[in-house]
């Protein structure tokens, strides 16, 4: 049967790759790419780096083009645009393993970070397979997040000693503020900085875009309006140089003693 690899590749740095991702790229014969454009060529290039690195084995790369998605939060229809979005990406990887594959063969899909943590490709693999148009099977390696590179850049934890960590979406937090009871909250998907509406509550954040790659910018301090609009300032301009941006951000209160 065919073989499939979900290989958390982590956010950025060649070097997060775990030993088990590695093994695993030595074991594909196909790697499966989805283009998302030429403003985010460079994310193609830093899996080709990975497999220049690691894929020891003769192998082939297929590219397909990633279905447009919208990605503004707030609209009306947001929800179903996402599950078009990925009903479509659907029909391309079910046509990549059905055609792209032999029957007997192994392929991969490399994800950004950990599969598990805001991620599409696990719930977009089982309705392929549900679909059963492709017999395969499939084996998650888990990477690096964005969250644990975000906390090791910042030489700090995710959470204060004996007090839990949320991880949510920037509209998530828009929508419901800081929760009750959680003094750390890692914030991820935020297109609209809602970090700024939280100066003068006396938070402290640590920002970071781009981590593990050459670009990575990193910001931290307590959470005033002169930061916020750094970070905002910092945000915009990186992201009209290179057309993109992944960010994400904890922010911290503290616990009274």
């Amino acid at each position: 049967m065919k073989q499939i690899f979900v290989i958390g590749i982590g956010a950025g740095d060649p070097d997060q790759l775990t030993l088990q991702a590695v093994r695993a790229i030595g074991r594909t014969e196909v790697f499966f790419l989805l283009d998302k454009g030429e403003e985010k060529a460079d994310l193609v290039a830093l899996r080709e780096e990975i497999l220049r690195q690691h894929a020891v084995r003769p192998h082939r790369v297929v590219v397909a083009r990633d279905p447009e998605r919208d990605r503004d939060r707030t609209t009306p229809g947001y929800a179903n645009a996402v599950d078009d979005w990925r009903r479509r990406r659907a029909d391309i990887y079910e046509r990549l393993i059905a055609g792209e594959l032999p029957d007997d063969g192994c392929g991969a899909f490399l994800v950004w970070g950990d599969p598990a943590l805001y991620d599409s490709t696990l719930g977009i693999l089982e309705e392929v397979h549900g679909r059963g148009s492709a017999a395969f099977e499939w084996t998650v390696v888990p990477g690096v997040s964005s969250v644990s590179s975000l906390a090791a850049k910042h030489r700090t934890g995710l959470n204060q000693v004996g007090r839990p960590v949320q991880i949510t979406t920037g509209r998530r937090l828009a929508d419901g503020g800081l929760p009750d009871g959680v003094d750390d909250v890692v914030v991820m998907l935020d297109a609209h900085q809602t970090f700024g509406r939280f100066t003068g509550q006396g938070l402290e954040i640590y920002w970071g875009a781009y981590l593990g790659t050459p670009d990575e910018i990193l910001l931290s301090g307590p959470l005033d309006d002169a930061l916020a609009l750094r970070i905002s300032d910092v945000r915009a301009r990186a992201r009209a140089r290179k057309g993109w941006i992944m960010d994400t951000y904890l922010l911290r209160r503290g616990v009274p003693t």
